[in-house]
């Protein structure tokens, strides 16, 4: 039987050959070249101008203008690194707005969730509650940021407010919604899961092997919002083979050879509105988790049959082509246009790092 797998557990699937290296650095600057001129020369307008006149359409917009930028991950992941993407469970509808709860195995599970929601026409509409660290980095925060992500200091006295305040903003049926949520609250590691077990083990609940004891507040604050306007929750199990990848590990493609997703799709009439009988059936649902990663680990897979979806080569270049050719516009512009340009992207810069900073967003005019 396979040990749960950690970040740096094991020898990785392929070899950090010199062109992989160069390969991945390039890579890396381009995803971040493209994000910065997207987010200039695009996302301010769509994210800040149209927000001004709609809420509605600003974020369709905006997620029209990312959903091409956060395809290239996926680019990345299958068609260049030539990772193994298996998808089992239920084949869920497209387009559902729905909420998505999943195991946190290691730091860049959610962006495997994008090759996911890709598949589902809801790749610019995904939103992640995430650590308020992440939120600091150059370029990537502030997109976090436009993207409406869900900061959190993983203290509820502290983010209760903040966390309450986002969600209404949610509740509009006619907004396209994903909210993923990790209720584990941190990624999996050895030592984390030799503490939760303790802790279980000292308080009455369930001995967990391949996850940790998930927290519930966020969870149930997201279902007593939203739960009127929600189609579904999506309940993701993530398993990989053979290790567990770093950021780095998926921008060299040394790591991982596959990455299982397994779905279940969650009717909101099965899952209970009472806070404490929702941490009950929380916790159920993590005891399964475990339960079907234990499988996992053994027979390499989590379900038969499994639904094989591979991304169209055609369409991913062609939205890559699309995203570079608009990229190359803006660099220019930026470097060799006219001065009113160049002080257009100062203030830019300027607006989205305070923005972020502050998680200020401009509120519709009507």
């Amino acid at each position: 039987m396979e040990e749960p797998c950690t970040s740096n557990s094991g020898r990785k699937h392929r070899a950090l050959t010199p062109l992989r290296l160069l390969r991945g650095v390039i890579c890396l600057l381009v995803l971040l070249l493209t994000a910065f001129m997207m987010l200039v020369c695009y996302g301010f307008v769509s994210a800040v101008l149209v927000r001004f006149f709609s809420l509605n359409y600003s974020r369709k917009a905006t997620a029209f203008i990312f959903g091409a930028w956060l395809a290239m991950w996926p680019l990345l992941f299958e068609k260049i690194n030539r990772t193994k993407v298996v998808i089992s469970g239920d084949n869920v509808p497209a387009k559902e707005r729905v909420l998505l709860i999943a195991n946190h195995r290691t730091e860049v599970d959610w962006m495997y969730l994008w090759d996911l929601a890709l598949r589902k026409g809801r790749l610019g509409y995904i939103k992640y509650v995430l650590k308020s660290s992440l939120m600091k980095l150059p370029v990537f925060g502030w997109a976090f940021h436009v993207l409406e992500f869900i900061s959190v200091e993983r203290k509820w006295e502290v983010d209760e407010s903040t966390f309450r305040h986002m969600l209404s903003t949610f509740r509009n049926p006619r907004d396209p919604l994903w909210l993923a949520l990790f209720p584990e609250g941190t990624d999996f590691t050895e030592k984390k899961c030799v503490r939760s077990q303790k802790y279980a083990a000292e308080n009455g609940f369930p001995v967990l092997k391949s996850v940790l004891l998930p927290k519930s507040k966020g969870f149930y604050a997201c279902l007593h919002h939203l739960r009127d306007s929600l189609d579904a929750v999506y309940d993701v199990t993530i398993g990989y083979k053979h290790n567990c990848p770093s950021l780095m590990d998926n921008v060299f493609g040394v790591d991982p050879a596959e990455v299982h997703l397994h779905i279940r799709r969650i009717s909101l009439d099965d899952i209970p509105k009472s806070e404490d009988r929702v941490s009950a059936w929380l916790m159920d649902t993590f005891r399964l988790k475990d339960q079907m990663l234990s499988e996992f680990y053994n027979r390499g897979y989590f379900s038969k049959p499994e639904i094989r979806t591979d991304l169209p080569t055609a369409r991913c270049l062609l939205t890559a082509a699309a995203v570079l050719t608009c990229t190359a516009i803006c660099t220019y512009l930026t470097v060799s246009g006219p001065v009113y340009f160049k002080i257009y992207v100062a203030l830019v810069c300027a607006y989205l790092g305070s923005a972020t900073r502050l998680n200020f967003r401009p509120q519709p005019l009507l």
